[in-house]
């Protein structure tokens, strides 16, 4: 009778994933030990690290499946710590068998890597990125947003998880889970938010390897990259990196924007990378109480983008929407709110949906796509 409640235990057990890594405990090796005495349950169960912030979460989630065996009255849970060789064991089997690797440049590779890219600053591309990617979480779509804007990094603000930092296993990390989303910056790794990031040119390409390949992302849909802005190092990494990463370009309406913003879709095209569309920020818009739209910054920049892209790689490069100009696009960056969570009907938000409408539904081409073929 022991042996067959220790059985069932031990399929409770196996319903039981770890809160960071998504994985059954009893796959991970974390079920050291199982003992039966009467009808108490006593277990030993191994952290991957000391100090495991989803100990109590861990020690909630276990007790529950365990009491749902007919004839366990009670657990007793001990907490131990994987050994060196334990934890190896854990990052191979988070690896698939292999050595440290990008997962989204191997050939099997079943997620979409999309770069929100702009030709200067200010445009509102991080926020947007955020916004994209919690639009797309909302839908039930596994997503990642990498902060690859090294030197401007401001994503973790924008999903309210400033300060925080990632679990590591040795030199694996596991991203930080905000709204949904699996996320990682280099803001996570510096000794003080404040501090600045001086790296140069073969550095940055090192630092942009390794945030891909020593976090665990799980399997995901897709994952965006939030680009610095121009046509600098990270870009042309990104290219190098992950070559069937495809690209969107943000502009303001502005023209003089529309023409530094080209300069972005220019340096994805001689990546060989596909743009997949433009997106027009801080456009025209309503003021409340009036029915005069006001253009503050102009007209036209997005098409023009656009139009421009589109004679650049001979096809079309669609404007996929015009986000208005909206203050509290900008406060739910500062505060960690994205709109398209706390305001899902306001213009822009729908504005914004629209746009992830036409990523989920878009076909993959292979137009723009250097294919490699030899006769």
């Amino acid at each position: 009778m022991t042996q067959e409640l220790r059985d069932k235990l031990e399929i409770a057990l196996s319903k039981v994933s770890d809160p960071e890594l998504h994985r059954p405990i009893t796959e991970l090796g974390m079920v050291e030990s199982i003992e039966i005495v009467g009808d108490i349950a006593k277990l030993t169960i191994l952290l991957t690290i000391s100090g495991c912030p989803m100990r109590d979460r861990l020690h909630r989630d276990i007790s529950e499946a365990s009491l749902t065996v007919s004839g366990i009255k009670g657990v007793d849970i001990n907490f131990g710590v994987m050994n060196e060789q334990q934890r190896d064991r854990v990052k191979s089997l988070l690896r698939g068998g292999r050595e440290k690797f990008i997962p989204f440049a191997q050939p099997d590779s079943l997620t979409r890597v999309i770069a929100i890219a702009s030709g200067k600053g200010g445009v509102g591309k991080s926020s947007l990125t955020v916004n994209l990617a919690v639009e797309l979480a909302k839908r039930g779509l596994k997503v990642g947003l990498l902060d690859g804007d090294v030197y401007g990094h401001s994503i973790p603000r924008a999903l309210g998880i400033e300060g925080k930092r990632p679990t590591a296993i040795d030199q694996t990390f596991i991203p930080i889970e905000a709204h949904g989303i699996k996320t990682v910056s280099i803001e996570m790794f510096k000794p003080d938010r404040a501090d600045p990031v001086a790296y140069r040119g073969p550095l940055l390409h090192r630092v942009l390897e390794q945030l891909l390949s020593d976090a665990y992302w799980g399997d995901l849909d897709y994952l965006l990259l939030d680009l610095p802005p121009g046509t600098g190092d990270i870009a042309i990494s990104l290219g190098q990196l992950i070559p069937n990463s495809e690209i969107i370009v943000v502009t303001t309406p502005q023209i003089a924007a529309a023409e530094v913003a080209e300069r972005a879709g220019r340096i994805a095209h001689q990546l060989k990378q596909r743009i997949i569309g433009v997106i027009e920020n801080m456009s025209a818009y309503t003021p409340k109480d009036s029915s005069v739209r006001v253009a503050l910054f102009g007209e036209g920049g997005g098409e023009e983008t656009a139009n421009r892209l589109s004679i650049l790689v001979g096809a079309d490069v669609p404007l996929l929407g015009s986000i208005p100009f909206d203050p509290e696009l900008r406060i739910g960056g500062d505060s960690g709110a994205p709109i398209v969570t706390t305001l899902p009907e306001s213009e822009s938000a729908l504005a914004i949906a629209r746009i992830v409408d036409q990523l989920v539904t878009g076909k993959r081409s292979l137009l723009g796509v250097k294919l490699g073929l030899s006769t």
